[in-house]
């Protein structure tokens, strides 16, 4: 009669509740009793030495295929997951941990797809944060479905997952004292097909020369042959760093055949057939083998291989000097495009607007009167700082450049993750 009282006094709660009285009895009520759910809140009231996990009463479906979850407290340690689970999932198990599962965890950014070890997958998240879950495609034939996630809004990942004939429901597990979220099961993400063309649209304005790679939204995706050191892709942006947009990143989705992918900086003319870093006026960070070429093609040891999931950092660190007048304003870029010699800009020059120089030379030196003064180009891997090198700004800038070369590779870039 207790447990009768007590499944009518938490009426509200999803059926993980009164399933888990009908299945396991005490040890998954006291899993429950972790979790407190009021209204559209829920808090972890544990011990810290138990997870507790809240399972929504419907699986996520054609039309509800979306839900978000809003961190109002990380409490002491930020341990939440959000993502999706089976029917009749253990209740004092993390999202994700379990097969059948999956979920983002806010305290480190890594995806955990049915194991309890995590791969990387994005930011980490923090008190007001939105962490969203859905369901894009399914595979029936497959068993499979595609989930993927987001964070305020934006798209943070995808993954495809194996999903039961019951489906997949949407759950939030929590770890430490004072969690505590704000769970919308009927959240809408408003990025429906028309809103998707217009992004891409206006995020192939980002890009001022591609060579064998094609532009979705944010992601760039490889599509030449493949079959030599000849057929490189490469995507640099319109737009070169300068101190008010001084770094960007590059995260790994797919590492296709080779991984040979590089980031880094180079100056506008760059060869298009070249991967930044081989030749003169460039510098970059290699996923394949993690060495740095810095105009050369050898390249140098420098940091660890990067993988599906790493996130790759480029950017400069200026001198205290370095005026915006002296590398002039973003918005002057594309007015003195092809007028080195405007009025009051100094340090500002283009070439001849010569688009590729295919008999590049190596080891062609740039004269000295051409040179810009001295940056420091500084690389990252999932947002720890790999080292730094020491390079002359060529005319007109130093732009983000991203190269590949093996079929199958897809990266999903952040021009402006930083400012100031």
């Amino acid at each position: 009669s207790l447990l009768f009282e007590m499944s009518e006094v938490f009426l509200n709660w999803p059926r993980c509740f009164y399933r888990t009285n009908q299945h396991h009895t005490i040890e998954m009520i006291e899993a429950c009793f972790s979790i407190c759910r009021m209204d559209d809140k829920i808090c972890y009231q544990g011990n810290s030495e138990e997870v507790g996990c809240y399972v929504a009463g419907r699986p996520l479906s054609k039309g509800n295929c979306y839900f978000e979850v809003t961190i109002v407290d990380t409490g002491v340690r930020g341990t939440i997951a959000v993502g999706l689970v089976p029917k009749f999932y253990r209740l004092d198990h993390q999202p994700g941990w379990l097969p059948y599962s999956v979920a983002y965890h806010a305290d480190n950014g890594k995806l955990y797809n049915g194991n309890p070890v995590g791969k990387q997958f994005g930011p980490k998240c923090a008190r007001g944060d939105r962490i969203g879950c859905g369901i894009h495609s399914e595979n029936t034939e497959a068993g499979l479905t595609t989930v993927f996630f987001t964070k305020n809004g934006r798209e943070v990942g995808s993954v495809e997952v194996p999903v039961s004939s019951e489906g997949l429901f949407p759950a939030v597990g929590m770890h430490s004292m004072g969690e505590e979220v704000k769970v919308d099961l009927q959240a809408e993400w408003l990025l429906e097909e028309d809103d998707t063309m217009m992004m891409v649209d206006s995020h192939e304005d980002d890009w001022g020369r591609l060579n064998d790679v094609r532009v979705s939204g944010t992601l760039l995706e490889y599509v030449g042959k493949g079959k030599s050191i000849m057929d490189v892709g490469l995507a640099q942006a319109r737009q070169p760093l300068t101190t008010r947009c001084h770094y960007y990143e590059v995260e790994i989705v797919d590492a296709g055949e080779k991984c040979y992918i590089a980031l880094g900086l180079a100056r506008r003319d760059y060869p298009k057939n070249r991967h930044p870093g081989w030749s003169r006026g460039s510098v970059a960070y290699h996923a394949d083998d993690g060495k740095i070429f810095h105009g050369s093609g050898v390249g140098d040891a420098f940091g660890p291989r990067c993988f599906k999931g790493d996130i790759m950092g480029c950017g400069i660190m200026f001198p205290r000097d370095y005026s915006l007048d002296r590398e002039a304003d973003v918005e002057d870029w594309d007015r003195l495009e092809g007028h080195p010699s405007q009025q009051g800009i100094q340090n500002v020059l283009y070439l001849n607007g010569e688009e590729e120089e295919e008999d590049d030379e190596e080891g062609e030196e740039i004269p000295q009167e051409q040179q810009g003064r001295k940056v420091t180009v500084f690389f990252t891997r999932n947002g720890k700082l790999m080292g730094r090198r020491e390079m002359a700004v060529p005319p007109g800038g130093l732009y983000p450049t991203v190269g590949m070369l093996s079929s199958g590779e897809k990266v999903k870039v952040d021009l402006h993750p930083l400012s100031g």
